[in-house]
């Protein structure tokens, strides 16, 4: 049992946290094994987030005055929360990669930029491109045009000196 100091400093620093990210998928789980929350631990490191099992009263305390207390108020059950300050896609797709293989593990909530969204639109979440896709698409968009004008000017370029290398040739037969 935790002595009532150890229990404000988890609450303190969870406020803190929570006041930093943007990010926070609230998950319920039961019966989990060591290996298996080891592995859960691993992909959501790997996605760049951080993991908390925590009760319910003291998530609701600690999100007092936090864009997450609405979406921490009134929890049921074992909770567990995954949040992070970057890439909320790479996140959900972990977690819902993990929740396939572990049905023992299920969403209760999310929030995402702020604002709280259902346990559907983290699916949704979860089948968006990562962020490198989409910034490589996007680089492609952005370089695609500078592209085709390059190729239509080196092939104007070349059709002249197509032209004026058979007008020379042409000189050449006939003088």
């Amino acid at each position: 049992m935790k002595k009532r100091e150890d229990k404000r400093k988890e609450v303190e620093s969870l406020h803190g946290e929570l006041g930093r990210t943007q990010h926070l998928f609230v998950a319920g789980f039961e019966k989990l094994k060591v290996d298996q929350d080891y592995e859960l631990r691993k992909a959501i490191r790997a996605a760049g987030g951080r993991y908390r099992v925590i009760k319910n009263n003291l998530a609701e305390k600690a999100a007092e005055g936090t864009r997450a207390q609405d979406l921490l108020t009134g929890l049921a059950g074992m909770t567990s929360l995954a949040y992070t300050e970057t890439d909320p896609v790479a996140l959900a797709k972990a977690l819902t990669t993990y929740a396939k293989s572990n049905p023992s593990f299920t969403f209760k909530a999310g929030m995402v930029e702020g604002r709280v969204i259902d346990i559907r639109a983290i699916h949704d979440l979860a089948s968006l491109p990562s962020r490198e896709e989409m910034l490589g698409k996007l680089l492609y968009l952005i370089q695609a045009p500078a592209q085709r004008l390059v190729s239509v000017l080196s092939g104007v370029g070349r059709s002249l000196a197509v032209v004026v290398d058979q007008g020379c040739q042409e000189n050449k037969f006939t003088a």
